[in-house]
């Protein structure tokens, strides 16, 4: 009678286990198109929870009215600002590019003077190398350059030749947004209900990745605004054309570890040295070293700390492969996923510890 029960009790497991995964897997199936619309409403209400906590002392019990407030400076700081500069950032990256494909940015003049202006033992090295020939390498920097310009002009018109998914996208954003600061503790609670942990452990899960993820989102997020701004800003006080655009470009490549804001500043730096505007090119030399650049150490452990941070590695195999899959929303994804990943073994290696029987001394 029992191995009968058991036997039943196995098959129903087995149902439930089964139906619950391909109900998952549908559910997934159907909110893919809005994957991206997901991720970046938790990481808004991950932002701007302390706001809203705010709010909601200010105006004790009115939690609707707290979080309609919080979504109008959503809008005001965050959306309304990011559309506008995707509009600018069109503008001058359609500029550049048209003054790249009609020679008046002539990549040939300035490699010509590169190499005059080289002494003749680099010369030899460079042949050696197999660098000699500086023609081709003028045709690839300005095929490389040409190319970049051409992703960003693709994922800005993308946006906008798809404006009504933008905006139903954006719509899913701000309204799941408005749930998870209103009802965030409570969903916290309900999930955390359906993990087969015991509560002090489910508590240590859950606390563990809201660390984890805040940290990612503000060491990477709030650390690219700052960057690209005084990027921005120092190339519009050299009077170097496309300032906003090569602003943002350094706070998206800031995300990215190895690379960073260098990946924009230096060639410029070169640029300006070559083309005989010594004094802005050490300008901008300095200041990419010493303000730009120095951002991420100065203001990631006032952020975050030094805890939570993750290997710089792993961000950056993460965000490249984020970017890969995901497109411009790999940014996050991808590192996103990476801290999770790390949250999980280490709190399973914490487990295994504590059950771990204690090994008897001879």
């Amino acid at each position: 009678m029992n191995n009968r029960a058991t036997s039943k009790n196995r098959i129903e497991w087995g149902f439930m286990l089964t139906l619950l995964v391909i109900i998952t897997l549908a559910f997934a199936f159907i909110v893919e198109p809005f994957f991206g619309a997901i991720v970046w409403a938790v990481v808004v209400a991950v932002l701007f929870r302390p706001v809203y906590d705010r709010l909601l002392g200010l105006l004790p019990g009115r939690t609707n009215l707290a979080t309609v407030i919080t979504l109008v400076l959503i809008l005001l700081l965050v959306i309304v600002p990011a559309i506008l500069l995707g509009f600018a950032m069109v503008q001058e990256a359609t500029g550049i590019y048209q003054r790249i494909q009609s020679g008046e940015i002539d990549f040939n003049a300035v490699f010509k003077g590169f190499e005059k202006s080289l002494p003749h033992w680099m010369q030899v090295q460079l042949s050696a190398y197999g660098y000699g020939d500086i023609a081709s390498i003028r045709a690839e920097v300005e095929q490389y350059v040409s190319g970049i310009l051409e992703f960003l002009l693709g994922q800005l018109l993308s946006v906008g030749q798809g404006a009504f998914q933008f905006l139903l996208g954006l719509g899913v954003m701000l309204y799941l947004t408005f749930f998870l600061l209103r009802d965030g503790p409570a969903l916290i609670d309900r999930i955390g209900d359906m993990i087969p942990l015991k509560e002090s452990k489910r508590h240590i899960l859950m606390e563990r990745f809201l660390a984890v993820i805040r940290a990612t989102i503000k060491g990477s997020l709030v650390i690219a605004v700052i960057q690209g701004t005084l990027g921005g800003l120092v190339f519009w006080a050299l009077d170097i054309r496309g300032a906003l655009l090569w602003g943002v470009v350094m706070g998206v490549s800031s995300l990215i570890p190895a690379i960073g804001t260098g990946f924009v500043w230096v060639p410029v730096a070169l640029y300006l040295f070559v083309t005989g505007d010594v004094t802005e090119g050490i300008i901008l030399s300095l200041c990419g070293v010493f303000v730009i650049s120095m951002v991420d150490n100065v203001v990631r452990p006032i952020l975050v700390g030094r805890d939570t941070r993750m290997p710089d590695y792993v961000v950056l195999i993460t965000t490249l492969g984020g970017l890969q899959l995901f497109g411009i929303n790999g940014i996050i994804i991808g590192p996103l996923v990476a801290a999770l990943f790390i949250a999980s073994w280490s709190i399973f290696s914490d487990m295994h510890k504590v059950h771990e029987p204690e090994k008897v001394s001879d």
